[in-house]
């Protein structure tokens, strides 16, 4: 093939004036390729530089070599010098020789040349001054590589070492990615740049090696095109701030950065730094190494399973990558470097995290069976170790030749041991070290107690994460395992009482099934009520305790941990608790402890729950003795509920329910009363005594239910229909002026807005019968009702009952009921008899 060459420099100036040609090219160039060839190949000395050099110190100049891809996706080759002052004094003169590659740019086409950065210091360039005639015949291929200092380049490595990783890292992304920032290289001599492009074209694949655009010498970096660019330091500075369009390697002024985290990066840069630089073209012939992407020529496993079989110490990472591709190339590695790759995976555990171990497993799988016991004991031993020390897969059973078993064994057993009862391990690395003791045969007997322990707990806390495969096949082995699942199962159990809710999430979530022969009744429920109870919870209770099959006699608990499976921790309805009460009886309630979830669900049924108030009455006579304060006064509150609503109560039960709220009774039990209690005394035969008591109580709780239940459809139709009770709540709520405030508010909130609506809407008829029903009162009531009635009259009409005391607030008529002290509504009914109480 014909390469055109091209020499351009200074000279005295032509017919257009330009002192600053090409003054010799092959022939057939176009001008078209020379316009463009012109603008690549210029060069201006370093700032520094002496306007006249002598001979030595042009020498020292910087040289640029650079490789460039032009229009038409050909490429130029050229070399740039300087050569001293222009014949005017006023120009730098330089010349440069390019070399026009016309192949068009393809990184996946083969090439067969040298890299062109190899032709550094090649003798094919020409000197620094033209040739002596021109046209300059074509070349037949890229000038030959010069000479190379192997102790310098290897020095030059060593020192540069630090920066490697990273270096062949953005290497990598120029290749990928288009848009990666260009890679600036300050180096004062230029040949260290050469260097730097050496080692980041050997790296590569030999074709894009081709095409990686370069220079080793630029003054203007931010005008230069070529991926990797090299200046002085004194041009270096003029890049920062601009990290985001370059990548800047300067290792005088900047310490080297962190490790690169790219496993192929830091394989490459290690291998280097070992002047293994041989494997590079080794790994080409490798599968995983011929296609592009990531996948391609930089993936990390073919490269570094070369690497650790030639004795080359890898981090984990680098490791893990050489493992995992030799799993699936295990053909293409001779039997000496795959011997000598599972001897180094099979090294001392160092930094091995489980990704490493998980590669090695792996690893062992694919050559089980294929590999001879010398490659494939070494990766048995690491998975065993590894298995001991810091978890991670189990190799097949039965690989290892006795003798090693014996010393690996002997070797282990302490930190075996050690490992199955630490509490930082996690359940199947637990299944894993059970393992790991068959095949070694490490007697771990007495241990197993505390081993199924704690993967018991871990079940039970953390279902999913923890049953996992490892922990499935230890408890779904019972011709291996069956001590460690009937240890499993028996503590999973007694955990399972404690916390039912636990035990049914287990096997909700998890595969775990219990024979027919297993005596656990806890984990037996919970095993059921997995499925979900619905329907009717209190039958479902009963088949959960026959399921369990124990005798509550005998297992008592039974009954709480299968209550608890029907109802969580909120307590049954009072209804449901009282059909389990009659059930099973209150032995088995006793003695399980239930009788308190019985009594809860009687103390929180809502008002308008009758069965509480009779539950609250069989509680009260068959746990009397178990029954704690709080606990008891919320029960006779409800039977007090019970008996007022019967008409079973003797007197003074107003005050009786005052002192049991003193106990701290539940709320739910104080509305029960306090509803009962309101209801009697809005009642006709209600006795004064205990009307007495309500209102000299100034109970604002009392008061409110009393106004709530004034307020009931009932009590207005009959104020309305019977003019005598009308009679008797106005006699009622008109009196005990010198009652405390929240009476004031209440009985001023009852007339006006219980009565007076009621009031207003009798007919002339109805309101003469209230009128003559006040009259057989006695005293003033029919006058004080004449004065209430009359418009502006009530507020003379308060002041007479009540002094002084506060006017109380007026809903409008059939409007919600006012809020008083006691936030709750109000409600008629005292005895007339007792007149105003004076």
């Amino acid at each position: 093939m014909n390469l055109a060459q091209m020499h351009y420099t200074s000279a005295p100036p032509g017919p257009d004036g330009s002192g600053f040609r090409f003054t010799a090219v092959s022939p057939g160039v176009p001008a078209s390729l020379l316009r463009e060839a012109e603008q690549l190949i210029g060069y201006e000395p370093p700032r520094d530089a002496p306007p006249r050099p002598s001979a030595d110190q042009l020498g020292a100049f910087p040289q640029a070599l650079s490789l460039n891809v032009l229009a038409d996706g050909s490429r130029l080759l050229a070399r740039s010098v300087y050569t001293g002052a222009d014949y005017s004094g006023r120009w730098g003169n330089f010349h440069a020789h390019a070399v026009h590659l016309p192949q068009p740019a393809d990184p996946d086409r083969p090439a067969e040349w040298p890299l062109p950065i190899t032709s550094w210091g090649s003798r094919q360039w020409a000197a620094d001054s033209p040739p002596a005639g021109a046209p300059v015949p074509p070349l037949a291929s890229v000038p030959a590589p010069g000479p190379l200092d192997v102790g310098a380049l290897t020095a030059f490595v060593a020192a540069r070492g630090p920066w490697l990783a990273g270096f062949f890292a953005d290497v990598r992304r120029l290749v990928e990615d288009p848009a990666a920032p260009q890679l600036v290289l300050v180096e004062q001599d230029s040949e260290a740049v050469a260097w730097w492009i050496l080692l980041a074209c050997s790296v590569l694949p030999h074709r894009r090696g081709q095409w990686l655009t370069f220079t080793t010498y630029t003054r203007r970096p931010q005008l230069a095109r070529q991926q990797i660019i090299g200046v002085v330091p004194e041009d270096g500075q003029s890049l920062a701030g601009q990290e985001h369009r370059y990548r800047v390697y300067d290792a005088a002024r900047a310490a080297a950065p962190a490790p690169d985290p790219d496993p192929w990066a830091q394989t490459a840069a290690l291998i280097w730094r070992a002047q293994r630089q041989d494997l590079f073209a080794d790994v080409r012939r490798l599968p995983g190494g011929r296609s592009g992407g990531r996948s391609g020529p930089y993936e990390a496993g073919p490269l570094a399973a070369l690497a650790l079989a030639a004795g080359i110490g890898l981090d984990s990472a680098g490791r893990t990558a050489a493992a995992d591709w030799a799993a699936g190339h295990r053909e293409a590695l001779d039997g000496a470097r795959l011997h000598a790759l599972a001897r180094a995976l099979g090294g001392p555990a160092g930094d091995r995290g489980p990704e490493e171990a998980a590669a090695s497993g792996r690893l062992l799988t694919a050559l089980a069976g294929w590999a001879p016991p010398a490659v494939s004991e070494p990766l048995v031993e690491l998975a065993l170790a590894g298995a001991v020390r810091s978890g991670g897969a189990v190799p097949p059973a039965g690989v290892l030749g006795e003798a090693a078993r014996a010393r690996l064994a002997a070797e282990l057993g302490p930190e075996l041991r050690a490992a199955l009862t630490d509490p930082e391990r996690g359940p199947a690395d637990r299944a894993g070290l059970l393992r790991v003791a068959a095949e070694l045969g490490v007697g771990i007997a007495d241990l197993l107690p505390d081993v199924a322990g704690q993967l018991a707990r871990a079940l039970i806390a953390d279902p999913e994460r923890a049953y996992g495969e490892a922990v499935r096949a230890a408890l779904a082995e019972p011709a291996e395992q069956a001590e460690l699942r009937g240890l499993v199962l028996d503590r999973l159990d007694a955990l399972a009482a404690g916390d039912p809710a636990a035990g049914a999430r287990l096997f909700a979530l998890t595969p775990l099934r219990l024979t027919g022969a297993e005596p656990l009744p806890h984990l037996r429920m919970c095993a059921r009520a997995a499925g979900g109870a619905g329907g009717d919870r209190v039958k479902a209770l009963t088949g959960l305790v026959e399921h369990s099959g124990a005798s509550l006699e005998e297992e008592p608990l039974v009954l709480r941990t299968a209550m608890r499976l029907v109802w969580g921790a909120e307590p049954p309805t009072a209804g449901e608790a009282w059909l389990v009460l009659s059930a099973l009886g209150d032995r088995a309630h006793r003695e399980a402890g239930t009788w308190e979830l019985l009594a809860q669900a009687a103390v929180c049924a809502p008002a308008d729950d009758r069965y509480a108030e009779e539950l609250a009455v069989e509680l009260l006579r068959r746990f009397s003795a178990q029954l704690p304060a709080p606990l008891r006064s919320s029960l006779l509150l409800l039977e007090l509920a019970r008996n007022l609503r019967a008409g079973e109560t003797g007197a003074g039960w107003v005050r009786q329910a005052l002192d049991l709220r003193t106990l701290d009774p539940t709320p739910t039990a104080r509305e029960h009363a306090y509803a009962a209690a309101a209801a009697r005394l809005l009642a006709e035969d209600r006795p004064g005594s205990e009307v007495r008591a309500l209102v000299e109580s100034n109970d604002a709780e009392l008061l409110a239910a009393y106004r709530r239940a004034a307020r009931q459809p009932q009590v207005s139709d009959r104020l309305r229909r019977e003019p005598e009770y009308a009679a008797q709540c106005f006699a009622t709520w008109s009196s005990q002026p010198q009652a405390g405030p929240v009476w004031q508010e209440a009985r001023t909130d009852l007339l006006d807005g219980v009565l007076r609506p009621v009031v207003r809407g009798l007919a002339p008829a109805e309101l003469k019968a209230l009128e003559e029903a006040l009259a057989r009162l006695g005293g003033r009531w029919a006058e004080d009702f004449r004065g209430w009635q009359r418009p502006g009259a009530f507020g003379r009409l308060r002041d007479r009952f009540g002094g002084s005391g506060r006017r109380g607030a007026k809903p409008p008529p059939g409007g919600p009921p006012l809020r008083g002290g006691s936030g709750g509504p109000i409600a008629p009914g005292d005895s007339a008899e007792e007149g105003r109480w004076r």
